[in-house]
């Protein structure tokens, strides 16, 4: 099948090599324009950017694939279907019907839960114990089309979402390669998607949504710790500076004393700082003060007094 591929961070160009691992000829790849990073505001590609480069695949960087001469750029490669994963812009409804088999989605979610820019965050902040990827048929709506084939992806307990992205790229170009011969040969059964979705809209994640909240759970603090690993990490406030909390777990015998407010500091040492939270301690294990490298806790607990025994969600 000859394919146009279109998508941007890791999680996409993983799947693009699947495609080019898997024998399929890549007409083309669509992505977002090279952005500024560093000090110096170095342009820098986009991963799938990047690796179409080092495939040396013919290559379309673009701010808006609606653009009249991106349009004629796809539409003269003539690709029998467009291959759509992780790509952040909205596609024009004459894009959807160019090619043969129409646009087709790897969506990070077992539709219709989590429609939306982010669901493999969302789906660990919520404490989910499973997920998975649906390959669909994009329609003018978010995330709305037909189900072609889906695939189960279970969420361990220490799973973050850095671990999960790299679970659901391997899962999500292994179900593409299995699905694209359906497609082509007809024997793929399409499922309607209802209307709402299962579960809140998956928007995307910023950095002020790092911040704890103490008087969350403890269950629900480490799933938000999960969620945010690697960006953008959650934080709090330590002595006025930001602490960044990288790992944690839940205490399974808790007796902290009632008295204690959410944030204070209970214990530390070489078992961890134990928190005391709106239900429950948690224990953080590895973590990273403003202005040094990360460690885990006991390690930066030989080298630092803790002087207010209270994180805070401001400095």
């Amino acid at each position: 099948m000859k394919l146009i591929f279109m998508g941007s961070p890791d999680l996409a160009a993983a799947i693009l090599r699947a495609l080019y691992d898997g024998g399929h000829c890549i007409a083309g790849v669509v992505t977002g324009t090279d952005k500024a990073r560093g000090r110096k505001g170095t342009p820098v590609p986009t991963d799938v950017g990047a690796l179409a480069e080092e495939l040396g695949l013919p290559l379309l960087k673009t701010p808006k694939v609606r653009r009249e001469e991106d349009l004629a750029w796809i539409r003269a490669k003539e690709a029998d279907a467009v291959i759509v994963a992780a790509f952040g812009q909205l596609l024009p409804a004459e894009l959807l019907t160019m090619t043969r088999y129409g646009c087709i989605n790897v969506h990070a979610s077992l539709l219709p839960a989590y429609r939306g820019a982010a669901p493999i965050q969302w789906s660990v902040l919520n404490g989910e114990s499973r997920t998975g990827v649906t390959i669909m048929q994009m329609d003018e709506g978010l995330d709305t089309g037909d189900i072609l084939t889906q695939e189960e992806v279970p969420i361990s307990e220490d799973d973050t979402s850095g671990s999960l992205f790299v679970k659901m790229a391997e899962a999500g170009g292994r179900l593409l390669l299995k699905t694209l011969p359906m497609i082509e040969n007809g024997t793929v059964n399409p499922i309607r998607q209802p209307a709402e979705s299962t579960t809140p809209y998956a928007g995307r994640i910023t950095k002020e949504m790092g911040c704890i909240n103490w008087s969350e759970s403890a269950a629900r603090i480490n799933a938000w710790i999960r969620g945010m690993n690697p960006w953008p990490c959650a934080y709090t406030y330590l002595d006025g500076k930001m602490l960044k909390i990288w790992r944690a777990s839940v205490k399974t015998s808790d007796n902290a004393a009632p008295e204690k407010e959410p944030g204070e500091i209970l214990s530390s040492g070489k078992d961890g700082i134990a928190v005391k939270t709106g239900e429950g301690t948690i224990l953080l294990w590895e973590i990273q003060m403003e202005g040094r490298k990360r460690m885990n806790a006991a390690d930066f607990l030989r080298g630092y007094t803790i002087r207010e025994n209270r994180l805070k969600e401001r400095p």
